[in-house]
């Protein structure tokens, strides 16, 4: 069994399609695969309660399936920093609510399972702890999602030094590039192969170009899950 947490240096980066993305390239080699977004916000009111796009894509990509609440235990409405929509909302969110669920996923013992966060790696949970302290408590190695625009390669720097600050294993990155239009795209690329991979010790596990409609199956063609799993293993 393997399982990781997927990150990423800010918000909408791209985190939800890389995870599905590896989720579908583990289903492909039949592999069982499972997924989590312990807290998300930004959610829809349906009949069936409070729903997140993000979480529903994750759900889609579980083989076997799960229901939404094993997928997404804490949905929140406001599409604002987790921390004030639960606060708002008269929730006490914290490490402990969310690890218990997340470990009850971990225990189902699917081949891969992939636990998504919510924002960066410093996004508040309450005012002492943060989803940085839910990977510790999980004791789960990440996989950084760095999105690709100008100011990313600080970025990615100041989040892989936090991450291995903690004492947290960097299983790879990904490359997800937000503005193709960014000025020497090539050269920072090359750059963050060196900080990250070279000087890091991270490989990269792919570059995803810009897609106008990313889905699953394709950003499976565009990541490399042998070296994942390998850097898992």
């Amino acid at each position: 069994m393997q399982a990781l947490f997927v990150t990423g240096t800010d918000t909408e980066v791209g985190k939800t399609f890389i995870t599905a993305g590896l989720m579908a390239a583990a289903r492909r080699r039949g592999l069982s695969v499972i997924g989590g977004k312990p807290v998300a916000s930004g959610c829809d009111q349906t009949s069936e309660g409070l729903r997140n796009s993000d979480a529903t894509t994750i759900l889609a990509e579980c083989s076997p399936a799960l229901d939404y609440d094993s997928v997404n235990p804490v949905a929140l409405a406001p599409a604002i920093a987790p921390h004030i929509a639960a606060r708002e909302a008269g929730i006490a969110l914290g490490v402990s609510m969310l690890a218990e669920p997340m470990r009850a996923l971990l225990a189902r013992g699917a081949d891969v399972t992939i636990i998504e966060g919510a924002g960066g790696w410093r996004v508040p949970l309450n005012e002492r702890e943060s989803i940085s302290d839910l990977v510790i408590a999980l004791d789960l190695p990440v996989v950084l999602v760095v999105g690709v625009r100008l100011g990313a390669i600080n970025h990615a720097r100041l989040t892989l030094e936090a991450i291995q600050r903690d004492g947290v294993k960097v299983a790879g990155w990904v490359a997800n590039i937000l503005e193709p239009d960014t000025p020497r795209m090539e050269e920072n690329l090359d750059a963050l192969a060196h900080w990250l991979g070279e000087y890091g010790g991270a490989p990269c596990l792919g570059v995803v170009p810009w897609l106008e409609s990313p889905d699953a199956e394709t950003t499976a063609d565009l990541l490399d899950l042998d070296a994942l799993l390998g850097s898992l293993s």
